[in-house]
Formats: structure tokens, sequence, C-alpha cells
């Protein structure tokens, strides 16, 4: 096997752990962290299949803008400590 396959591999096998972490968390703050994991993971094997410009798209938007637009959605429609109680 070649170094490009293993990595190829290691890849793959990162991108099925993190989204089956997004779906097996139950706090929706550490969801949307793998969901950006996931995405991350997404981008680097698009630069092993040697696509840049697709990389670069699934980095600003995959990895990096929806997980700040769901954390900002999560932290304005999750009530805060002290208006529970």
């Amino acid at each position: 096997m070649t170094l490009v396959s293993v990595l190829n591999t290691l890849v793959l096998i990162g991108i099925l752990v993190s989204a089956l972490c997004a779906v097996v968390f139950e706090k929706p703050l550490s969801a949307v962290i793998s969901l950006g994991v996931t995405g991350a993971f997404v981008s680097l094997e698009f630069i092993l299949l040697q696509a840049p410009d697709v990389a670069i798209a699934e980095a600003a938007v995959g990895a990096v803008l929806t997980t700040i637009m769901f954390v900002v959605a999560i932290r304005y429609t999750t009530p805060k400590e002290d208006e529970e109680k």
C-alpha cells in the first residue's frame, strides 16, 4: 500500500467516526463541533483527491461557516442557567 492510500483510509475512517459522533452525542454543541470536524476531514479528503478548489470551499463553508451558524443558533435558542432557576 502506498502512503496516499493509507492517508486516504485514515481520513475516511475519521469522516465516519466524526459523523457517527455527531449523531450519537446528546448535547447539541458537541454534535455541532463533531459536524465541524467531519467537514474538516472531508476537506482533507478533497485535498488528497487533488481538488484544492473544492477543498477550500468545503473548509470555508462546511467546517467553519456552518459550525459558527449552528453555535450562534444554539446560543440564542438555549435557555440560560439563570433563567431556568
